[in-house]
């Protein structure tokens, strides 16, 4: 049986070449809230590997936190320029400190001076509040590499579930569904 990790990866590939996508690693990540709620929003789709999928962000924002009381996630990926849309059901875990590290690195260093200026989710008083911790975080930062925060690293998704679904004009859309059993993939094709 073929691996729905490989299957995405094709599929990313395929969705990336000549992309009419702003935000080309874009995926909606849905969480569960304190009052059993879903809270869904969209992240930087990092990388898939044969354990899961990866995403960053602040391990104490308001995701990280909702991960941590429950890791039960729903990430929903929809390609429309290619007609493809992707439902994973899984278990977020927290990536570990080397893989974040190197996670950190890759990013520009605008996107490091914006996630160490702030605290993501928290109350700010005015707009203009951002610009001002933008420029205290340059000139702490000026000419200096900029460390890694502690409360900043990633979570894989470990799938249970990855449905693939080909959009038609037809509305004959091919569903196909990829499920752990025994750990083995188990693929089945649902109605459209």
């Amino acid at each position: 049986m073929d691996s729905p990790l490989d299957r995405f990866q094709q599929w990313w590939n395929e969705a990336l070449r000549d992309t009419p996508l702003q935000q080309k690693n874009a995926v909606c990540v849905s969480t569960i809230d304190e009052m059993g709620f879903p809270s869904g929003r969209f992240v930087d789709l990092k990388s898939v590997n044969d354990s899961g999928f990866v995403f960053c962000t602040y391990i104490d924002s308001v995701k990280g936190k909702e991960i941590l009381r429950n890791p039960k996630v729903a990430m929903t990926v929809w390609w429309d320029h290619v007609g493809y849309q992707v439902r994973v059901v899984g278990v977020a875990e927290p990536i570990d400190e080397a893989e974040a590290d190197s996670y950190w690195t890759r990013r520009s260093r605008s996107a490091q001076l914006t996630t160490t200026a702030f605290e993501q989710s928290q109350l700010q008083a005015s707009e203009e509040e951002l610009d001002v911790k933008v420029k205290e975080a340059s000139v702490q930062f000026d000419g200096a590499e900029i460390p890694r925060p502690s409360n900043w690293g990633g979570f894989i998704v470990k799938p249970l579930s990855v449905e693939f679904l080909s959009f038609r004009q037809s509305r004959l859309h091919l569903r196909e569904l990829y499920k752990q059993e025994d750990k083995m993939w188990v693929k089945r094709l649902l109605q459209p």
